[in-house]
């Protein structure tokens, strides 16, 4: 009964790791899907589109949330597979940006069109654009100097997550004038005047979004194969 339990704390912390990507990239999937089917104007009318864009904002919340969680769990990870000794303030003060990420994009989805979910988005982003140059910094740093993270795939992988958050910084930079654009579709109805405008700011963020992907692929193969 015993073998049955035989794995370390970094094994479970692995597998949770996956179970993330999984909800990250595939949860982001049909995120996207529900994007296409909210273009064709042609097939649905607005009131289904709307709902179809409804169920996107909800969807989304998904990869939002594994991705908050990705960050104290790659801390914790690297610490605790001997990869990173880090301090165990700095795995705490993980767990507590985490933490505070998470409330940031739960708190601006339940409180969404208001100023207060206006003022989470906006202390997000600075703290995104934190976490972007801290993994950027990590990476440059472990391939320069061979340390903290002696690996180069690991290093490596560093550096791609960093460059996942610059990209998807700019998928929500991208799609930032969907709001007004979208008020401006739903109070004057579909025309190319107001559809043309709302596209062309999706096809911008699509873009984005395809980079994502790409890198998030590129550091899953970098984490399994470990190719140098």
């Amino acid at each position: 009964m015993t073998e049955l339990f035989n794995f370390s704390f970094y094994q479970l912390l692995v597998f949770i790791h996956i179970i993330l990507f999984v909800l990250w990239l595939g949860a982001d999937v049909g995120v996207f899907m529900l994007g296409q089917h909210f273009r064709k104007r042609e097939k649905y009318d607005l009131p289904q589109r709307l709902v179809l864009l409804q169920l996107l904002v909800n969807l989304d919340m998904t990869p939002r949330t594994a991705w908050a969680l990705m960050v104290p769990l790659t801390i914790t990870m690297v610490d605790a597979g001997g990869w990173w000794d880090v301090p165990g303030w700095g795995v705490a003060l993980s767990w507590v940006v985490g933490a505070v990420w998470l409330w940031l994009v739960w708190d601006a989805h339940i409180h969404d069109q208001t100023e207060r979910a206006a003022r989470d988005r906006k202390i997000e982003f600075v703290l995104k654009i934190g976490l972007t140059l801290f993994y950027l910094g990590l990476g440059i740093l472990s391939l320069v100097q061979g340390e903290p993270l002696i690996p180069i795939w690991l290093a490596t992988k560093a550096l791609m997550f960093g460059l996942i958050f610059a990209a998807a910084i700019m998928i929500d930079v991208a799609f930032k004038p969907v709001g007004p654009q979208l008020g401006k579709l739903i109070a004057e109805g579909s025309s190319d005047e107001t559809e043309i405008p709302l596209r062309k700011t999706m096809d911008t963020t699509r873009i984005w979004v395809w980079i994502v992907y790409l890198l998030l692929l590129a550091t899953a193969f970098l984490g399994n194969i470990k190719p140098f």
